[in-house]
């Protein structure tokens, strides 16, 4: 990730040396580290604390994005009875299931020489990684830890699309199987030194591999789920928009660290992405204030805090490829574009994504990626290149991303339905609500039951979710 993906220090050859004499050994050892150096045109790489501090900070600030950011965004969203499901999938499914997978067969599946669209299978479980092994000057298990958080919010951001009525085993499955399928390869194609990667087309934290993929995939996951029980018949406003603000909050301060890490250095360029990040961002949230204001009559703290998100996602991958005033045009666009997305094209299409996934990750990852192209500074563009020729290799790489993510989704719930049944709960457990029919508690105390731990609830409540969850179980 960043401006040369991964830059792999050569590991030193351990070899055994005959005792023909220190000086000969001596020589030997300049010759071959003289030859590495020359065939790399650089020295060998060595590790640099400050840019290894910075890199920690920016994974807990990535991981800071879904625990508590993408939980508490996405949970004040949906009606009380399904709040705490939000915070069940950001955490065991995001956090905890991926967190593992990445580490026993995501990242190799992602960064270990593979071909043009996998990695291979040399990493597993972290294979051949020490304490001492370096990915350019930082250890590469920070390197690790990094891209582990970003697995961890991509399919995270895909359980807004169907919130309210997927069950909670076929989420699990689900998660896993897209991490393989479709984040690990387009990590690789684009960050990898993959196809995509060596077309020249630029992502620099993730505005294809994150964004889109996840935005289109949620599309088609919601499509094929089918609409809430009474989605358009019965109101379904946000129960909680404090929470929301504050999950919005979170995500723009952890965004620093998904942004600007990215460069996986503290240098100028980091501080470029630090200030477009925060710039094009604001101006997302001030455009969308503007839009709502004349549309609707009146703006809104919900628009504002969608604002936010949609300018963070737009300027994620050309954050360290566009100027400040540029990126202010990035801001603004996706304003315009994710506003009539969410306010015209979701109406008109009639589609259930509940938490607009693909309104703003969708769209806003389509807009920033092809924004690359078009507001690419001139420091920025490669060597022969115009911001026409650039945009070109963009659209291609869009297009793709927008074929692979959303083909490769709808085969993995072809697949599910196939080994599951229904893939979402049944009637009685979408109306008690996901919190109490999937997990046996409830969200807030309105009685003595509420919000303890299964053993403690009342035998009404033990009754009901035990009836709404054997209603959606096989037999």
């Amino acid at each position: 990730m960043g401006r040369s993906s991964m830059s792999w220090n050569r590991r030193e050859a351990r070899t055994a040396v005959p005792a023909v004499g220190a000086p000969l050994a001596a020589l030997a050892t300049l010759v071959l580290w003289a030859g590495s150096a020359s065939a790399e045109g650089q020295p060998a790489p060595t590790l640099d604390t400050g840019n290894t501090a910075w890199m920690l900070t920016s994974s807990a600030l990535v991981l800071l994005m879904t625990i508590p950011g993408l939980a508490l965004f996405y949970a004040g969203l949906v009606r009380s009875k399904n709040a705490l499901s939000l915070f069940m999938q950001c955490l065991g499914v995001g956090a905890g299931l991926v967190g593992v997978l990445w580490i026993l067969f995501g990242y190799s599946l992602a960064f270990a020489d593979g071909n043009d669209f996998v990695g291979g299978l040399g990493k597993l479980g972290l294979s051949g990684v020490m304490p001492d092994t370096l990915s350019g000057t930082i250890p590469e298990y920070v390197f690790v830890m990094f891209q582990g958080m970003f697995a961890i919010i991509t399919p995270a951001l895909m359980i807004g699309a169907f919130a309210e009525r997927m069950r909670f085993s076929v989420c699990l499955a689900f998660i896993a199987i897209w991490l393989v399928v479709v984040y690990c390869p387009l990590a690789h194609m684009v960050w990898g030194n993959g196809w995509i990667m060596k077309m020249g087309a630029k992502d620099f934290a993730g505005g294809m591999v994150v964004h889109m993929s996840s935005g289109y995939s949620a599309l088609v996951a919601a499509i094929f789920l089918g609409k809430r029980r009474g989605f358009g018949k019965e109101p379904m406003p946000p129960h909680n928009l404090p929470f929301t603000v504050i999950g919005a909050c979170l995500l723009w301060v952890g965004w620093f660290g998904f942004n600007a890490g990215s460069e996986l250095a503290a240098d100028g360029t980091a501080g470029l992405a630090f200030l477009t990040t925060s710039t094009a961002t604001s101006t997302a949230v001030l455009t969308w204030i503007a839009i709502e204001w004349l549309h609707r009559g009146n703006p809104t703290v919900l628009g504002a805090a969608s604002a936010a998100v949609a300018g963070l996602v737009a300027i994620t991958p050309a954050c360290a490829f566009v100027s400040p005033l540029g990126s202010m045009a990035v801001g603004a666009g996706v304003s315009v574009l994710c506003y009539a997305a969410v306010t015209f094209l979701k109406p008109a299409l009639g589609y259930d994504d509940s938490l607009d996934v693909f309104g703003v990750h969708g769209v806003g990852g389509t807009w920033g990626a092809l924004a690359t192209g078009l507001f690419m500074a001139d420091f920025a563009l490669p060597k022969g290149m115009t911001n026409a020729s650039q945009f070109v290799l963009q659209l291609k790489s869009v297009v793709f991303t927008a074929l692979f993510a959303p083909a490769a989704t709808l085969v993995i719930l072809l697949v599910l339905r196939a080994i599951f049944g229904s893939l979402r709960v049944s009637d009685d457990a979408e109306y008690a609500g996901l919190d109490l029919s999937e997990h046996s508690e409830t969200a807030y105390t309105f009685g003595s039951a509420s919000g303890s731990p299964a053993s403690a609830l009342e035998p009404a409540a033990h009754a009901l979710a035990g009836s709404v969850g054997a209603a959606h179980r096989p037999a």
